[in-house]
């Protein structure tokens, strides 16, 4: 494999030309006319514009990307995060011009894609479930579900993903009022409108398990993150290990991850999914057929490139070694471009930038001085990650890279101040946070 396409954009896809600059590979980007001046493209042995900057016209147009992978020679094709990464027919389009897609099978990506099927294969290997239902419902299933498990309840969408498509209710007024709202939303976000729903669990940590697959079915699992700081189903703060773990519960969570992962012949590197409530017990929610945002903080604490090693799995090497010792603990901050107080995407052109270091500090980036942040994607900026001894000493050099890091702008806003308010605070110190401590705790 002499060269890649990268069908992505922002600090992922520096990230990705940075380890094929590791391996010799040549890197081949693509971008939008809004992205003519991103780092990506610098950084790149060749670069193609493949069209306006809407997304829809662009990075998630397939025959765009494939016409450039076409030209540019590329003989594989790293998706990346987001965008079309999780997609089937883009996987399959791939794989039918012989090229080599990074990423699990057409097959496999639709099979998990389906939240309904992932968790009939789960239950099948003994991975733990919400109770709800047993597949999509009408809304007079719906009801007499409800009636069985108790509210309150989340209806979700069937191909949902991202935390788009969910919605929370506490009656059956409620239940009656949004699940055709619900149903329009999937249907607009995912072209599928399929709904099914389930017990609301209160406060739980959200935790998930690293895999590396193999396509010989080696499975390495690599511990778990736990990603329970997050807003609106939008992680905010990850971190690795978690607080809430015992090793004699890890190791048993990842026995039955692996099973799961061969039962669906999954290929490359993903992400198992769960929530846990405060008594140790885990439910499926999904499988991610992609590299995570959060990543780093999984290859700061076992030594292991994970990109590299997709990339490895996809030219069809072996995954024969043990896992590394995990050493220490990892925490991922996500720098946004939006407004502190509301969320709000805050676009604008970075005038000043200074970045923290110091041992044990990374930060991954696509912006720099005289950069102006595009308003057509996502407003993620950067993502600092911090190593320790230990998780006290994480979180402590990750408030002080914290304050090191400054960025100004026309027009730009972050939420570099309110990643400070979360670490300072008790509850996220001693571990004790949730999914909901955002909305409940701090504001």
């Amino acid at each position: 494999m002499q060269s890649i396409l990268i069908a992505n954009r922002g600090e992922i896809a520096v990230r990705i030309i940075r380890t094929c600059r590791d391996m010799g590979i040549k890197a081949v980007a693509i971008y939008s006319e809004a992205d003519i001046n991103s780092m990506h493209i610098k950084l790149a042995d060749k670069s193609i514009c493949i069209g306006p900057p809407e997304p829809s016209k662009s990075y998630l147009d397939i025959p765009k990307v494939m016409s450039a992978i076409e030209v540019s020679g590329a003989e594989a094709v790293h998706p990346g995060y987001g965008f079309l990464s999780e997609n089937p027919k883009f996987s399959e389009i791939v794989r039918a011009s012989r090229k080599v897609f990074i990423g699990p099978s057409p097959e496999t990506l639709e099979l998990i894609g389906d939240k309904v099927r992932a968790k009939e294969v789960a239950h099948k290997v003994g991975l733990p479930l919400v109770p709800g239902s047993d597949g999509p419902v009408d809304v007079h299933n719906a009801l007499e579900v409800a009636s069985k498990i108790g509210y309150p309840v989340v209806i979700k969408a069937a191909a949902g993903g991202g935390g788009r498509g969910i919605r929370v209710v506490n009656n059956d007024k409620e239940l009656r009022e949004k699940f055709h709202l619900a149903m329009q939303e999937a249907e607009v976000a995912f072209g599928d409108g399929r709904l099914y729903i389930e017990k609301y669990l209160i406060n739980p940590k959200h935790i998930e398990f690293q895999v590396l697959v193999d396509k010989y079915g080696n499975v390495l699992t690599l511990g778990e993150r736990e990603c329970s700081i997050q807003r609106r189903h939008q992680k905010l703060i990850e971190e690795a290990p978690s607080p809430a773990l015992t090793e004699e519960k890890r190791k048993e969570m990842e026995v039955l991850v692996a099973e799961f992962c061969k039962e669906i012949g999954y290929e490359g590197a993903g992400t198992v999914e769960f929530l846990m409530d405060w008594e140790g017990n885990f439910y499926f929610m999904e499988m991610n057929g992609r590299i995570q945002v959060e990543h780093p903080v999984t290859e700061m604490v076992y030594g292991i490139d994970l990109v590299e090693w997709q990339i490895r799995v996809a030219r069809g090497e072996r995954i024969d070694f043990k896992r590394p010792a995990r050493r220490g603990y990892a925490i991922e901050l996500r720098i946004n471009a939006e407004d502190p107080k509301t969320f709000l995407p805050s676009p604008g052109r970075v005038e000043e930038l200074y970045l923290p270091g110091g041992f044990g500090v990374r930060v991954d980036t696509h912006i720099y001085c005289g950069y102006s942040v595009p308003p057509f994607y996502d407003s993620l900026l950067a993502k600092l990650i911090c190593w320790g001894h230990t998780r006290e000493e994480a979180v402590k050099r990750a408030i002080r890279a914290l304050e090191e890091f400054y960025l100004a702008g026309n027009g730009l806003k972050t939420n570099i101040d309110f990643h400070k308010r979360i670490l300072s605070s008790r509850e996220f110190q001693q571990g004790k946070h949730h999914i909901r401590f955002v909305e409940e705790l701090m504001f």
